[in-house]
């Protein structure tokens, strides 16, 4: 991962700005309540922290110890339900399973190779009829489809379109 988000995250609150749109509509549409969710590569919290406000528990982790700590603050001063991990995605094994897996953004950073082992690996922690929310480059899609369909637990694609590529576990 060749930019330095630690240092970024040093020198400046907020620093990918708000949570993404395509998200918080995705969780707005959401009937349930108090899922439990892992984001992957969470950075400060943009997408954790909105997460967390809805009632559901977050798990974060992020390669960041700075991003991680600011998240982590955030959480504590609003009494959110978080936990963050300082981990590299590529050998990070989350406990338990989740409700739904959101990589904003992450995956990319990753070669070819790492990246679908990668996302592989953190499919193993969904929960049944759990949601997996990617957003990437577009060129990336076609090996995560690959990696979602060769999944034994079985997946359906709700959304590949634009960059995003969201699915909900059958099995």
């Amino acid at each position: 991962m060749a930019y330095d988000y630690d240092a970024l995250y040093r020198n400046e609150a907020n620093a990918l700005g708000k949570p993404t749109p395509t998200f918080v509509r995705y969780f707005k549409s959401l009937p349930e309540a108090a899922l439990r969710v892992l984001d992957i590569g969470c950075g400060q919290g943009r997408d954790a922290l909105f997460i967390a406000r809805m009632g559901h528990g977050v798990t974060g982790v992020d390669l960041s110890p700075a991003g991680v700590a600011d998240l982590i603050e955030t959480a504590r001063a609003e009494d959110l339900p978080i936990t963050g991990h300082v981990a590299d995605i590529r050998n990070y094994t989350p406990r338990g399973l989740f409700d739904i897996l959101l990589i904003d953004r992450t995956l990319h950073m990753l070669d070819q190779d790492e990246r679908l082992a990668a996302l592989a690996g953190l499919l193993r922690h969904a929960a049944p009829d759990a949601h997996l929310l990617i957003s990437d480059e577009r060129a990336n899609m076609a090996g995560f489809r690959q990696v979602i369909a060769a999944d034994t637990a079985g997946w359906q694609i709700t959304k590949d379109t634009k960059g995003f590529l969201f699915a909900r576990r059958t099995g």
